[in-house]
């Protein structure tokens, strides 16, 4: 007996990240075209290869993107905004600019980008498809075709992959000025998806995943149950294809019945996080279809039991005739890092025995099949399995009994503030003095070259550490003396010391650990490498308080931020221990940012910010597990923030984010100001303003700092009028969507004197 053995798909960037660097020396202009696609072809290969050697029997192709896979599935099928069709459609001009904005004011080009978002519950980000009423879907791109037919060329069963039509309109906006919803534009959708999947099976493909993630979340069946068979009745009518179809990140739950009578060939179950589904899954689905068992976690860094899960593939194997069953990853590969092997020699043995990185998820997926078909033929592997699952479970360096009594012993007069906001806000304004409508900025500010040459040195030893502090003060003093000279109201000192805001804190806490090249894509060739908690957090000494003493002496009339990662977000941009409830690892991370905020206050800072923007990313996608999740979330900040006095003002930051559905735990967080992200996604803060209020203090970015474009004095004080609408000026704060840390001086530069320009209008006006 064989058992086909793939994976979802695999991580884009490249054991060195060679996507991140090809892709920015080409918006630089130091590379063709050409040299970006001939680049791209060679890393796909190099992919496919490793995936091949490892022992997979299939490979997935398509899933390969320069950007992000969502706005290649709309670019494929014509989803082109009117605003990018005087670009070039047919190169990547017009790609990138939906992708990130185009400003050449030279040949009169100023287009922003589409809206970002995050993909489900995970820290990746997509693009935002957005379907006009007159929508004219056409087949624009063969790019799935094109990498089927490179996979088999080089010798390669193969997989297309493709994101299906109705996850694709399910996830997209109606443009601006329309009022159709992309879903009741199925029908002409249609169409183009067929003539699509006909050439994949004029170029050979046999199968092709179509992923369908939306099948995750709560439906409305009537609807949903429609749009599938309306769409795969007729890709059925295409001979020679079949059709794997797939989800991830969760359960089916009440979708898996009529999920399982739609005319497709197989079924991919996710069962690391949709376990809950596999005996309805077994007794449900039909016997001639095939089950992909999604058993190897693409989201996590932890190794997999392969005991525990050999039991549940033969479980599924056992209920299914032979050749019915696949192995797999739960999901795709792109949220894990690349491989262990520049790893070794940096973590410790014992740490390095613990994890598995995208390559390693390949050999566990390989050895699963093979161990159902013959154990004895990886036996030695499923042995070094065995104790390595062991190790973890034993090791004395996982708990630390100290910090679990602290959080246990905890009452909740540690989880509220000594006085209602209103009060608070009075006491602060009389201590901070700050204008109407003040100025601000998220935190990070551009790192150069030149910041991460000289991080680089210390960290190789080339430059001494009295030499490194002496540097970061100086870009530091520069920072905050540029923020003061264009009126900033309330100023950051630019976290220049600073990696990555979770890396950092990880850094400095115990229960962490640090890898070497653990990189993962959040958006486009933004790449981050999460921390590891491996066990109980705790704080061994202050972390940001020196920094901040320098800053706030660097302003003689200007309070400096104190700036902190919250527990949440720590949490949820780290690669977190999966042996004991996540509530516990962020109340212990709560516990450690509390004592920082309560060193900050006494060290004088008087505004700190603990950020947030992951928050909104954790809430489960079933609302059934929300009101867990939203009550620990909230308790974890006001944990983290509720050791300071009434004087002290503490923000909050969020981003990508549809409020509604947390508003209330927004509101709960009592925080004096929130800082949110709001340009990128058509001021749709303003409709859960409307829905709810909000009685602190708040400030709507007003552009978007995920696109090099500078925004005009006229297009914020257009968005900023609109606020004011719905929120009191005495509460409304001017500030970015988000910190600036990737992008140019220039451009930050201009942008914010810019805003600045804004409020002082906007100041004057009220004024008049």
């Amino acid at each position: 007996m064989s058992i086909k053995s793939t994976v979802l798909g695999f991580p884009r960037m490249g054991s060195d990240r060679q996507l991140k660097k090809l892709v920015e020396k080409f918006w630089a202009g130091k590379a063709t075209e050409q040299e970006l696609v001939e680049g791209s072809k060679q890393l796909r290969a190099d992919h496919w290869a490793l995936q091949k050697q490892y022992g997979l029997t299939e490979v997935p192709a398509g899933d390969f993107s320069y950007y992000d896979h969502v706005l290649d599935a709309a670019f494929a099928v014509g989803i082109i905004p009117e605003r990018y069709q005087q670009l070039d459609t047919v190169g990547t001009q017009a790609y990138f600019a939906m992708a990130r904005g185009l400003q050449n004011k030279s040949i009169g080009i100023d287009v922003p980008s589409l809206e970002m978002k995050k993909w489900f519950d995970t820290n990746y980000h997509f693009m935002v498809p957005e379907i006009a009423d007159n929508q004219k879907f056409v087949l624009h791109s063969t790019k799935v075709v094109d990498e089927y037919k490179e996979a088999r060329a080089l010798g390669y069963t193969a997989r297309p992959v493709v994101l299906g039509p109705v996850s694709l309109l399910a996830l997209s906006k109606t443009a601006k000025g329309s009022s159709t919803k992309p879903l009741e534009q199925l029908a002409s959708l249609v169409p183009v998806y067929v003539e699509l999947l006909s050439q994949l099976a004029a170029a050979g493909a046999e199968w092709v995943q179509m992923d369908e993630p939306v099948l995750a979340l709560d439906l409305d069946a009537a609807v949903y149950k429609a749009a599938f068979e309306q769409a795969y009745s007729e890709f059925a009518k295409i001979d020679g294809l079949k059709y794997l179809l797939t989800s991830y990140f969760n359960r089916l739950g009440e979708n898996l019945a009529w999920a399982a009578t739609l005319p497709v060939h197989g079924i991919h179950l996710d069962l690391v996080r949709g376990s809950a589904d596999l005996d309805t899954a077994l007794a449900t689905i039909p016997e001639d279809k095939i089950i992909s068992a999604g058993l190897i976690n693409g989201r996590n860094i932890w190794k997999a039991n392969l005991g525990e899960q050999l039991a549940v593939l033969n479980k599924v194997i056992s209920a299914r005739a032979p050749g019915r069953v696949w192995v797999s990853s739960s999901c795709s590969l792109l949220h894990s890092p690349h491989s262990l092997q520049p790893e070794v020699g940096h973590l410790d043995e014992e740490t390095l025995g613990w994890l598995s990185f995208a390559e390693e998820k390949v050999e566990e997926v390989a050895t699963l099949a093979a161990a159902a078909a013959d154990p004895t033929t990886v036996q030695a592997k499923l042995q070094v399995n065995a104790a390595n699952v062991a190790s973890r479970k034993s090791s004395e360096r996982i708990t630390r009994p100290a910090v679990q009594q602290r959080l246990a012993a905890l009452d909740r007069s540690f989880y509220t503030r000594k006085a209602p906001f209103t009060e608070r806000q009075t006491l602060q304004r009389a201590a901070l003095k700050l204008p109407l409508f003040p100025t601000t900025t998220i935190g990070s500010f551009p790192q150069t070259a030149e910041v991460r040459k000289a991080r680089a040195q210390f960290r190789k030893g080339a430059l001494a550490e009295a030499e490194y502090t002496e540097y970061l003060e100086a870009e530091t003093r520069k920072c905050i003396e540029w923020q003061d000279q264009i009126g900033l109201d309330v100023l950051v000192h630019g976290e220049f010391e600073r990696t990555d805001m979770v890396e950092f804190f990880g850094e400095n806490l115990e229960g962490f650990v640090f890898t070497k090249k653990g990189w993962v894509q959040s958006y486009g060739s933004r790449c981050v490498k999460p921390p590891v908690i491996f066990g109980d957090v705790s704080r061994p000494k202050a972390m940001t308080v020196d920094v901040a003493k320098f800053a706030q002496s660097c302003s003689a009339s200007k309070p400096v931020k104190g700036m902190l990662t919250g527990p949440v977000t720590i949490l949820k941009w780290s690669f977190v221990r999966d042996d004991q409830p996540l509530s516990q690892t962020a109340g212990q991370i709560a516990l450690a940012i509390r004592d920082e905020v309560v060193d900050l206050e006494a060290a004088g800072i008087k505004v700190i910010q603990v950020d947030e923007p992951a928050i909104r990313e954790g809430l489960p996608l079933r609302k059934a597990d929300y009101a867990a999740y939203l009550e620990w979330s909230v308790d974890v900040f006001r944990l983290a923030t509720t050791g300071v006095s009434n004087q002290t003002q503490i923000h909050t930051h969020f981003c990508y984010s549809d409020f509604n559905e947390i508003f209330t735990a927004i509101q709960n967080l009592d925080a004096d100001v929130i800082t949110i992200e709001n340009s990128k996604s058509d001021l749709k803060l303003l409709g859960a303003l409307e829905t709810h209020g909000y009685a602190a203090e708040i400030g709507p970015g007003l552009y978007d700092i995920h696109s090099p474009r500078v925004p005009s004095v006229e297009e914020m004080t257009a968005r900023f009028a609109a606020l004011q609408k719905y929120i009191p000026a005495e509460n409304l704060w001017a500030n970015p969507d988000c910190g600036l840390k990737t992008r140019g001086w220039p451009e930050v530069k201009e942008s914010l004197e810019n805003l600045v320009a804004v409020a002082v209008n906007a100041r004057r006006q009220h004024q008049a």
